[in-house]
């Protein structure tokens, strides 16, 4: 295979992440006021082409991703399941081999992650992980980037969860072990994240504690996590949604954080559900930081994946 596959975290391993999170504020730094389509001074990436798979809708991935190959001097190459054979029927297996020889990286935000690891198992060039159902390791790469400018070190750090325990806590949990970083989850019986991502983070070092109290959770947080807590595709759920109501990270519950305390979110946002308004526009919220970050952190993952970094 000629580079490197990004599905999960632990396919890069905490070393190539802090080398990532150097090398995006390094490149952050260099482009300050410069125009977004400028390319990067040594433009790394000459000639090469990412091509991107979307069977999923998408913002911040898809933009990022755009800009990001742009940066380094390559170019974008954006399908859909709407207007590509992949959503006609064709084969994973022969989409990857396809897109293999015409692009030299294939990026893949889609639902089922059994998709992604049969386009790896197929490509020859790198495969990277834009979103799955099951994690979601480019936005934690981001949001560690954050975390980092806003000076806080990883080692240590004490991260709260509220919510469900979906694909970017999956990621965040799976950071943990990688970054010697200690986790509280704060979710609703019947909702908490896969029990496989827990037991490798705290062989990894990690603590990971599970706790159904919100306050428990958030009380001396470094920093404080959440997501929709009905994910793209989902039905609106009203079960779900009481059941998380107790979850929600307001004003009265950040105040159990530390008072320099960051909050993040991974964006869309539905404000006045998952968060109050109080809480995603105050002084504790860095989360368009971190939807910009998206940029400077899938930069590095393409570096990365292409033996270029780490």
């Amino acid at each position: 295979m000629a580079g490197r596959h990004f599905l999960d975290l632990s396919d890069a391993g905490g070393h190539a992440i802090a080398a990532m999170i150097n090398d995006a504020q390094d490149r952050k730094a260099a482009r300050k006021d410069w125009p977004k389509a400028k390319a990067d001074s040594d433009r790394p990436l000459d000639g090469r082409v990412l091509a991107m798979v979307f069977e999923k809708s998408s913002t911040r991935t898809r933009v990022s991703f755009d800009i990001a190959i742009r940066q380094l001097g390559g170019t974008p190459l954006i399908l859909d399941a709407g207007t590509s054979q992949l959503g006609r029927g064709e084969t994973i297996a022969d989409t990857a081999r396809v897109l293999s020889r015409m692009a030299d990286a294939i990026m893949v935000r889609t639902s089922d992650h059994s998709k992604i690891e049969e386009m790896a198992r197929y490509a020859s060039v790198p495969v990277i992980n834009g979103l799955t159902d099951q994690s979601h390791p480019c936005q934690i790469v981001a949001d560690l980037l954050t975390i980092v400018e806003q000076g806080k070190a990883l080692p240590g750090l004490e991260v709260a969860w509220l919510g469900d325990g979906n694909n970017v806590l999956h990621s965040i949990i799976e950071a943990a072990g990688l970054m010697k970083f200690n986790v509280r989850i704060g979710t609703p019986q019947g909702y908490d994240p896969h029990d496989s991502y827990i037991d490798q983070a705290r062989a990894g070092g990690a603590k990971v504690t599970l706790v159904r109290d919100p306050v428990e959770a958030v009380s001396g947080a470094d920093i404080v996590v959440t997501d929709t807590w009905i994910s793209m595709g989902q039905d609106h759920a009203e079960a779900k949604l009481a059941a998380m109501g107790p979850y929600q990270v307001n004003e009265a519950l950040m105040a159990y954080a530390k008072p320099d305390a960051r909050f993040l979110h991974c964006l869309p946002a539905h404000v006045g559900e998952e968060v109050s308004e109080g809480v995603f526009e105050g002084p504790h919220s860095v989360v368009f930081d971190e939807a910009e970050n998206r940029i400077h952190a899938q930069k590095s993952i393409l570096l990365w994946c292409f033996g270029l970094l780490g």
